[in-house]
């Protein structure tokens, strides 16, 4: 799949479509969304000391590199991912994350290891982050492990509406610990009415820059 770098509002890049007119962040400001939507909405709001943590499109892997920055207020992270169209490492390093974040030597390098390892097998990134990640459609994939908390970054329902129909919201609240979070960006009314008829307690709260709403259900 072909995209090309582009940089949002907050100065951080981003990666464009042009098959999809589609951008993987909002162009209102990448690292911006990401932190709001996943990072405060979600990772911030876990209970548990030892979050299990699934991501629906890890894309360029910048939620896993900001849920990484954000790990000392845990014990131990278990994180998967799950991507069906992988970007090769070299369009990732120019995006220049590490740059943009002022990242330490050792986040710089838990970027890289997160993009070269290996895929459908477990990795021991740092002792505290063990990281897999899965190149499969989440149509197919099969759960074999709880989550508290899942980032739900899919392409938007107008460009992917197989990936937001309420079989796959069902899946992934069979996946979930009780009190398990979902978080997404999107906070359309079908989105909102699916992740309910699964039995999520749906919340709408302010969007990042540039959106009104986004969306967290939670698994009561």
């Amino acid at each position: 799949m072909h995209t090309e770098i582009k940089i949002t509002a907050d100065g951080s890049g981003t990666l464009y479509v042009p098959a999809l007119n589609e951008h993987y962040h909002s162009t209102n400001g990448a690292v911006q969304e990401s932190m709001h939507v996943f990072i405060e909405a979600g990772l911030c709001q876990l209970k548990t000391r030892n979050p299990a943590i699934f991501e629906m499109g890890f894309g360029t892997g910048l939620n896993t590199l900001l849920t990484y920055l954000e790990s000392d207020r845990f014990e131990h992270i278990s994180y998967s991912a799950i991507e069906m169209f992988p970007v090769e490492w070299g369009k990732i390093d120019n995006l220049s994350y590490p740059g943009f974040l002022k990242l330490e030597e050792n986040e710089k390098n838990f970027f890289e290891k997160i993009h070269k390892s290996d895929w459908n097998d477990p990795q021991i990134i740092d002792p505290k982050f063990h990281f897999t990640k899965f190149n499969a459609s989440i149509i197919e994939f099969q759960f074999n492990n709880k989550y508290d908390l899942i980032y739900f970054d899919a392409f938007a329902p107008a460009v992917q509406p197989e990936l937001w129909e309420e079989s796959v919201f069902q899946k992934i609240f069979v996946a979930m610990n009780q009190g398990g979070i979902l978080v997404t960006y999107c906070a359309k009314g079908e989105v909102r009415r699916n992740l309910e008829h699964c039995g999520f307690f749906v919340e709408r709260l302010p969007g990042p820059p540039g959106k009104r709403e986004m969306i967290r259900a939670t698994k009561l």
